[in-house]
């Protein structure tokens, strides 16, 4: 049984937050303001399911179902966002 590493949480929240900024979701923390970065939003959910694979097997159940909570969210999300923007 794969043991529990906390900084692994905090991994997959920050990058969910990070694709919820550049999705437009989530407001820029400097500025306040939403912006659209199609093309960051979809590195970090490229990364996201690069890890999915590479830690297949290697994961807690919690770990495993916020990784899978993760890219359940942001993968239509980032469908809907991309469909209807202009980048």
């Amino acid at each position: 049984m794969p043991s529990a590493d906390p900084r692994f949480n905090d991994f997959v929240l920050f990058q969910a937050q990070n694709a919820g900024l550049f999705l437009g979701q989530i407001p820029n923390p400097a500025t306040g303001e939403k912006h659209l970065n199609l093309r960051a939003a979809r590195s970090v959910l490229d990364s996201l399911e690069m890890i999915e694979v590479k830690t297949d097997g290697n994961l807690t159940t919690e770990e495993e179902k916020l990784l899978r909570a993760a890219l359940a969210n942001l993968r239509p999300l980032y469908e809907k966002v991309a469909a209807n923007s202009d980048d």
